[in-house]
């Protein structure tokens, strides 16, 4: 389980890809000194399990499942990459529940400047979008972001610097894909009144909320 909060770009050190995957290794600025075997690491929200630490580069194995569904297979050396190491019990809550489980791939369709800020429109697959609402929370390639906009093909979000700064989504460009995965709290409630048949009451209340 992570936040959303990412606490430092890695650099891709390597990706050697085989018949059932691929290893990735990435080199780090200070997240390895407090890593070990078996740690979870989400890597542009992935979530993937440390097999190696050498020196200040952590090693990965992916599956091709994941790497069919994630944007993963795309990097290549020299690539940034968001990270960040899972919540610990004295964790501050500062983003939002963040599984690391990838739902979607997106792709940036427009970023435009709106004062100091960036205004930027995700092209996302319905799997996704129908798990997001206005003011709500997504993950971004592992980041923890605000929903402005949900639209039929596509959702908004606006950055602050220090978001462009820290993580990657600052340096994307139109085109380029990015790693989603909607508020697992919103999955849980989707499929409650799907299989409940949804209590009257808390769907009237869902609905006031602008959450259905």
């Amino acid at each position: 389980m992570f936040t959303g909060l990412i606490e430092e770009l890695g650099e891709v050190a390597s990706i050697k890809q085989s018949a059932d995957g691929a290893r990735l290794s990435v080199k780090c600025g200070g997240l390895h000194k407090d890593a070990a075997i078996g740690d979870s690491i989400a890597t542009n929200g992935i979530c993937l399990t440390v097999v190696a630490i050498k020196d200040r580069i952590m090693s990965f194995d992916a599956s091709s499942e994941t790497l069919k569904s994630t944007n993963l297979g795309g990097l290549k050396t020299g690539d940034k990459v968001n990270l960040e190491a899972s919540l610990k019990p004295t964790s501050k809550m500062g983003g939002h529940f963040v599984t690391g489980h990838i739902d979607g791939v997106g792709k940036i369709r427009s970023k435009s400047q709106t004062g100091n800020a960036i205004k930027i429109e995700i092209e996302s697959p319905q799997g996704v979008l129908k798990y997001l609402v206005d003011k709500g929370s997504v993950a971004v390639d592992g980041i923890s972001l605000t929903v402005v906009d949900v639209l039929k093909d596509s959702f908004t979000i606006v950055i602050i610097p220090h978001t462009a700064k820290m993580t990657t989504i600052g340096f994307k460009n139109t085109g380029d894909t990015v790693n989603l995965e909607p508020d697992i709290l919103a999955k849980y409630v989707a499929k409650f009144l799907k299989t409940d048949g949804g209590d009257q009451s808390l769907m009237s209340a869902l609905k006031k909320s602008g959450f259905v």
